[in-house]
C-alpha cells in the first residue's frame, strides 16, 4: 500500500480541444511531473469510516431531505469542507445551493372493475402516488390499455401507441426496454436496437411516467418485475414515504395524475381476470408491430396527499485553481448525501441509516476534497465539490443544479459522481457504468494501470444504472460524467464472489433499515478506488485536454453545441 501511495503521477500536456474558454498550446511542452503522494496518503479507511459512522448514525435519522437529519447533514458537510481548508462554492459566499422541493406524502386506494367485478388492491400488491401539488386527485372509470413498454424511438423505428389516444386512459407499461432477439444468432440479442442486454433511457420508469404525461393519459401503472427492473419492489418502499420534487409554478398540473406500480403477480391476476395472457402480450409487445391492447377493465384511483413546500440544500465547496486563467474552468465532484428517513409505521427498527447508499460515497468525496488541500500547488483548474440533496428522491438534487448551474457548464470539463463504494476488499478490476461514452474512460484506464488493475464495463448493463445515479443529470446537460462501480475480481476470493455480495447487497440491505456499518467491511478496495478517482479529476484539471463524448453517445451533440 505504501508503495502505491508514494507513486509521482506523471502525464504530458498534449493538446487540447479549443472551447472558447481554453487555449490549446501551439507546441507540446515537457512532461510535467507532479507529486500527488501527500494528497494520495491522506486518504485513509479511518477517515472514511469516521465521516460514514456520523453519517449513518442513527442520530441522523436517515438524512432525509426536510428534516432534523438534513440540517445535521449539511453542518456535518459544511464543517468538514471549511476544517480543510476549502471556500464557500456558492459565488453568493454560501456554502450551500438552496433547492425548492414540494413535498408529497400519498394515501392511495386502488381498484379494478374487471367484467363486472370490483378487485381491490393491498397494500403489498401496489405503489402509487400524485406528483400534482393539489390535496387529492381521483381517477374514475378509466379504461386501461396495455401499452408495451411504452417506448416512442423513431432512430429505432418505434412506437408503442401507434397512434392510440390514451387521454384520460390510464397506461399499463412493461418495465425496462424490449429485448429484441437477434434474429440471425438465436439465443442473443440485437445489439443494433436498444443496445441490446443494455437499459437505454427508454427502459426507465422516469421515462414511462414522462411519455405516459405527454400523451394525456390519466395514470400509468408499471409492472414490476425484479429482473428487469433491476431491484426487488420492496426497493421502491421511499414511494410510501414523502416523496419531492423541484416547486414549480404550474404545480406539475402537466404530469400525469397518478403514478403506479403494480406486482407482477397482481397484474398477471389482472390480465388473466380480463381475458387476456400476460406473457402472450409481454412476448407481442418486442415486435415494432405491436399496437395498444384494451384490457376491458376500469380503473379507479384515489391519492390524497398532504404537502409541504421546504427549502433542501445542496452543499457546495471550492477549491480555487493556480492558474489565474484557467481556474474559471471546473471539474465537479458530486455525491449525494441523502437518504430515506425514517419510517414510523415500521415495528423495530424504523431508522433507514443509508451506509453504503450513501453516506460512503459522502464519505469519499470529503476524502478526495481533503487529498486536493494536500497539494502543495493546487491544479490549474477550480475543483468543485458538490453534495446534492434528493437523489433518492429523483436525483432532484443534481437536476437543480444541472439545470441552475452556479458555474457555466460551458466552463465545466467534467462530472465525477460517487454514489456507493466497494466494501469487500481489494480487486484486481474496476466497472466503469456507462463505459465507452467518453475519453474520462481512457483517462481512467492510463491511471488505473499504475495500480496494476484493469478496467471492465458494467457487468449489469440491463440494470440502467447510467440513468439512476447524479451523474446523468449533469451528462444530459452536455457535460462528460464518469461514475464507476466496484470491481467484481476480488483478490484472494473465488470467482463469484463479487457477484454474490453485490446480489445480497441488493436483495437484503438495498433501501431497507438494514443498510447499516457492517463488522466486515474492509476498505482496503475502497482507498485504492477513492485514490483513482482523485487522480482522474487531479489530471482533467491540471491537463491542457479536455474530455469529450465519443461518437454515437447521445449527449455528444449538446456539448458540441455548447462548445461553439
Amino acid at each position: 500500500m505504501k508503495k502505491k501511495i508514494l507513486v509521482m503521477t506523471m502525464f504530458a500536456i498534449v493538446g487540447a480541444l479549443t472551447p472558447a474558454c481554453s487555449t490549446a498550446p501551439e507546441s507540446t511542452p515537457a512532461p510535467v511531473v507532479v507529486d500527488t503522494g501527500a494528497a494520495l496518503e491522506s486518504i485513509s479507511s479511518a477517515d472514511l469510516m469516521k465521516h460514514i459512522n456520523v453519517l449513518a448514525s442513527d442520530e441522523y435519522e436517515g438524512r432525509a431531505p426536510g428534516t432534523r437529519g438534513e440540517d445535521l447533514t449539511v453542518n456535518y458537510l459544511t464543517d468538514q469542507f471549511k476544517k480543510i481548508g476549502l471556500k464557500p462554492g456558492n459565488p453568493d459566499g454560501t456554502w450551500v445551493q438552496a433547492v425548492p422541493l414540494a413535498g408529497f406524502s400519498p394515501q392511495p386506494e386502488f381498484s379494478f372493475q374487471v367484467g363486472g367485478k370490483r378487485m381491490n388492491l393491498k397494500s403489498e400488491d401496489f405503489l402509487a402516488r400524485s406528483m400534482r401539488y393539489v390535496p387529492e386527485v381521483k381517477v374514475e372509470n378509466s379504461d386501461v390499455v396495455f401499452a408495451g413498454y411504452g417506448v416512442v424511438a423513431p432512430e429505432y423505428g418505434w412506437d408503442d401507441f401507434k397512434g392510440v389516444d390514451v387521454k384520460g386512459k390510464t397506461v399499463v407499461f412493461l418495465i425496462n426496454d424490449p429485448a429484441i432477439p437477434d434474429p440471425s444468432d438465436t439465443g442473443k440479442l440485437d445489439d443494433k436496437m436498444f443496445k441490446g442486454k443494455a437499459m437505454t433511457y427508454y427502459g426507465r420508469w422516469t421515462y414511462k411516467i414522462e411519455i405516459a404525461s405527454e400523451k394525456g393519459a390519466a395514470a400509468v401503472i408499471i409492472v414490476h418485475e425484479t429482473g428487469p427492473a433491476g431491484y426487488p419492489m420492496a426497493a421502491l418502499a421511499s414511494w410510501r414515504q414523502e416523496n419531492f420534487d423541484i416547486r414549480t409554478p404550474d404545480k406539475n398540473m402537466g404530469r400525469v395524475a397518478v403514478e403506479s406500480w403494480i406486482s407482477d403477480t397482481k397484474a398477471r391476476e389482472l390480465f388473466s381476470a380480463a381475458g387476456q395472457d400476460f406473457d402472450l402480450l409481454k412476448k407481442a409487445a418486442l415486435s415494432r408491430d405491436f399496437k395498444p391492447v384494451a384490457l376491458n377493465t376500469k380503473a379507479n384511483i384515489t391519492v390524497r396527499t398532504k404537502l409541504r413546500e421546504i427549502d433542501s440544500r445542496n452543499v457546495i465547496a471550492l477549491l480555487e485553481g493556480s492558474d489565474p486563467e484557467l481556474k474559471t474552468e471546473y471539474v465537479i465532484y458530486t455525491a449525494h448525501w441523502d437518504h430515506m428517513g425514517r419510517d414510523e409505521s415500521l415495528k423495530g427498527d424504523q431508522i433507514f441509516n443509508g451506509a453504503l447508499d450513501n453516506a460512503s460515497g459522502t464519505a469519499v468525496l470529503l476524502e478526495i476534497a481533503e487529498a486536493f488541500t494536500r497539494l502543495k500547488t493546487p491544479p490549474k483548474r477550480s475543483v468543485l465539490f458538490l453534495a446534492v440533496t434528493a437523489e433518492e428522491k429523483g436525483l432532484l438534487g443534481a437536476k437543480y443544479y444541472a439545470t441552475n448551474p452556479l458555474y457555466p457548464h460551458a466552463r465545466t470539463l467534467a462530472n465525477i459522481n460517487m454514489d456507493g463504494f466497494n466494501q469487500w476488499g481489494k480487486t484486481k478490476d474496476i466497472s466503469i457504468v456507462g463505459y465507452g461514452n467518453s475519453t474520462l474512460d481512457d483517462v481512467l484506464a492510463d491511471v488505473i494501470a499504475s495500480q496494476g488493475r484493469i478496467i471492465k464495463p458494467d457487468e449489469e448493463p440491463e440494470k440502467g444504472y447510467f440513468y439512476r445515479s447524479d451523474h446523468f443529470e449533469f451528462a444530459k446537460q452536455g457535460v462528460p460524467a464518469l461514475y464507476t462501480g466496484s470491481g467484481t475480481d476480488f483478490i484472494g476470493k473465488p470467482a463469484d464472489y463479487g457477484k454474490q455480495k453485490s446480489d445480497e447487497y441488493t436483495t437484503i440491505d438495498y433501501h431497507k433499515v438494514t443498510d447499516e456499518v457492517k463488522p466486515d467491511w474492509d476498505l482496503a478496495g475502497a482507498i485504492e478506488d477513492t485514490q483513482l478517482l482523485f487522480q482522474v479529476g487531479f489530471r482533467v484539471a491540471q491537463g491542457d485536454k479536455w474530455p469529450e463524448w465519443k461518437p454515437g453517445t447521445e449527449f455528444k451533440a449538446k456539448r458540441e453545441a455548447m462548445l461553439k
